[in-house]
């Protein structure tokens, strides 16, 4: 965390009452990522934000006023709160399992292109539009036959609930395009999700462009519009690893050239790249005790508030701030040069923050500040276990 990150956390902290457990989102790294995409990409490249990585409405606001092209939904929840900063035509509807009551209130909400991931999604769709009037753009979605093997997370290649596998495509296509109330106007092909290593996103760019154009040529028509699903990664391990963001722009411009496709709307849903490293989870140590040879760190959150270190089975990044004045019986044990357990409240031992960590120093009533914890942080939390008091989520301008 930067200077001016710290000093806010320690700002907050100061003026709170009570056990401290809270997130801070910074949006100037927010900016920061938004003017970087915006310098690098290429012109035909359109932003949406995936709003499943942050669903906070102050965010999506933020989202809304750096001029982002839309933002990316995948639930009549998120609908919800993508209409408090963007209109309907501003909107996209990805992800499986759509039910009939989620593409009316699409519909009827003016979302203008859904991505269908079957026959049966794209035939309700079209029984629903029909009985509304409408015509809707969808995106047909491929589970495409390659993935990327160095990626956090593999999207396609394997039996997916995702899409229509890419040796399936080219028979069902057919009874999708002869819909009624649809206009099929691209694709959408999302194989992996943190990558880090912008050579191997701009190979699967290149593998979505020919079988694009593969289609094309089977059924002798243009699709205008491919969605590259979003892809890039976040070095939560601190390796170094940082996305080339410059030269997978240069690359993605030369390929296009190439393939002769300047003139096709690329579409990216970007979530955890935007907003993973503007947040923080904030948490004070409430113990610390020694258990069979291994310190245990005891914090006021836990799986319940921050549950991405259990469920991916990696540490983020952990800084400690260390606070004067609290108080301490004697014979209590802190942590010095060692690598410890970090938990939180809850009555299990899957309550896991962080395994194997190793800590510099550590006292109880210090706050262990998890970064890289903008994405799927409290949202893909488990919140109602133990039934905690949520911890609150303020925004700021760091720097």
């Amino acid at each position: 965390m930067t200077p001016d990150q710290e000093r806010i956390v320690r700002e907050i902290a100061a003026l709170r009452r009570g056990t401290l457990n809270f997130y801070l989102y910074d949006l100037a790294a927010i900016t920061a990522k938004v003017e970087a995409l915006r310098a690098t990409l290429p012109r035909q490249v359109h932003v949406y934000y995936a709003m499943k990585a942050n669903p906070h409405v102050g965010i999506v606001a933020h989202m809304k006023r750096l001029g982002v092209e839309g933002i990316e939904i995948a639930s009549s929840g998120e609908m919800s709160g993508a209409l408090t900063a963007f209109s309907g035509p501003e909107i996209i509807f990805t992800g499986p399992g759509k039910s009939p009551e989620e593409l009316h209130a699409a519909l009827q909400a003016g979302m203008e292109q859904i991505h269908v991931e079957s026959l049966m999604e794209a035939w309700r769709l079209s029984r629903i539009a029909g009985a509304l009037g409408r015509t809707v753009k969808v995106l047909v979605r491929i589970n495409p036959a390659f993935h990327i093997d160095e990626a956090q997370t593999r999207m396609g290649g394997d039996s997916m609930k995702f899409g229509i596998d890419e040796e399936q495509i080219e028979q069902l296509l057919p009874a999708i395009l002869q819909l009624p109330h649809l206009e099929v106007v691209g694709f959408h092909v999302f194989a992996a999700s943190g990558v880090l290593d912008y050579r191997l996103l701009l190979k699967n760019a290149e593998l979505v462009f020919e079988l694009v154009r593969r289609l094309e040529a089977r059924f002798e028509r243009s699709f205008p519009v491919i969605d590259l699903g979003g892809g890039i990664g976040v070095d939560y391990l601190g390796q170094g690893q940082h996305f080339d963001l410059a030269a997978f722009g240069r690359g993605l411009s030369d390929l296009l050239a190439s393939e002769g496709l300047a003139d096709r709307k690329l579409i990216f849903e970007l979530g955890r790249f935007l907003v993973g490293d503007c947040g923080f989870f904030v948490t004070e140590i409430l113990d610390i005790k020694t258990s069979r040879g291994v310190k245990q760190v005891v914090c006021a959150g836990g799986t319940n508030h921050f549950r991405r270190p259990a469920a991916l089975k990696i540490n983020h990044p952990v800084t400690i701030l260390h606070r004067d004045g609290i108080e301490r019986p004697q014979g209590v044990v802190a942590v010095d040069q060692e690598k410890v357990y970090i938990g939180g409240p809850l009555c299990t031992s899957a309550d896991k923050l962080a395994l194997d960590l190793y800590l510099e120093h550590a006292e109880i009533g210090d706050l262990a500040v998890f970064e890289l914890a903008g994405a799927y942080g409290l949202s893909m939390s488990a919140t109602p276990f133990l039934s905690h008091p949520l911890p609150e989520e303020i925004l700021v301008h760091a720097s």
